[in-house]
């Protein structure tokens, strides 16, 4: 049996109650009970296909659920006007497609228009909030050139950019590390890190790599086949017989030389005895 850890944080504007979802006919994951804590990190982990993004996308209102219902601030999210979800949470998809052409700056300051109508037009705040948000991702020097001449890693970065300028209080980021290489994978959850727990948003990735998500995570949702087998403070749910039971991988917990927090070590494989040299 796998350990398990729910408790119901004491705050949290966004829950999901009894979720069914899926896509067309095909069910993914069925009565899904989630709280994300306030003012979390939460990370979302399991194996390939077990529902970490789906999940995700029906608590950004992405994706409706067959039943259920995500609530924001009590309210059923399906409910809320767009401009007002869009104001309190924002979402960096798994892949994103910029317009043909545009550039980075152009693409960085959409993340403005939720804050923006017939009474507020673009203003001083929201240049130099898109500005800051291209500074803290490290893309200010690439604001003049299209998106679609950059690399992956760079388009990504750029994204993030995008979601940072809508500066909303809950951020939703669906793999946020594809495509970049481990010294921007770091940069970037290091930024993620800081607008926890400098600005106090509210954060929920989905990551693949259980140590990174074990380093960063407050709050860590573990699933597999369609349901959440754990929820909790990593290092109480991160245990060698969580990992074997969801992943199917032997390994060791040890603490981390850097953090403390739990670092998974794989079982070497048993190649058996060396054979003697003649």
């Amino acid at each position: 049996m796998t350990s398990t850890q729910q408790g119901t944080p004491a705050t949290a504007r966004l829950t999901g109650r009894g979720l069914t979802l899926g896509y067309d006919r095909r069910t993914i994951a069925e009565h899904l009970d989630i709280a994300i804590p306030d003012h979390s990190f939460t990370v979302v982990i399991g194996p390939n296909a077990c529902g970490k993004s789906t999940l995700l996308r029906a608590l950004a209102r992405v994706l409706k659920p067959a039943a259920g219902a995500v609530l924001l601030d009590g309210q059923d999210i399906a409910g809320l006007p767009a401009r007002q979800v869009a104001r309190t949470l924002g979402l960096l998809p798994q892949s994103s497609v910029a317009p043909e052409g545009i550039t980075v700056a152009d693409l960085v300051a959409r993340g403005r228009y939720p804050h923006q109508g017939l009474l507020r037009q673009w203003s001083r705040e929201d240049e130099r909030i898109t500005e800051e948000s291209m500074a803290a991702t490290g893309v200010a020097e690439l604001a003049d050139r299209p998106v679609d001449e950059l690399s992956g890693g760079q388009r990504q970065r750029v994204w993030i950019a995008m979601a940072l300028a809508q500066q909303t209080p809950l951020l939703l980021l669906d793999e946020p590390t594809t495509y970049l290489d481990i010294s921007h994978q770091i940069e970037v959850l290091d930024l993620c890190d800081r607008l926890h727990r400098e600005q106090g948003r509210t954060l929920v990735a989905v990551l693949h790599d259980l140590n990174q998500a074990a380093r960063y995570a407050t709050h860590l949702v573990v699933m597999r086949d369609g349901r959440i087998v754990a929820a909790g403070d990593p290092s109480a749910i991160l245990t060698a017989e969580l990992v074997e039971d969801v992943y199917r991988l032997p390994c060791r917990i040890i603490p981390d030389p850097e953090t403390g927090t739990p670092l998974v070590i794989p079982a070497a494989p048993n190649r058996g005895a060396v054979p003697a040299r003649p």
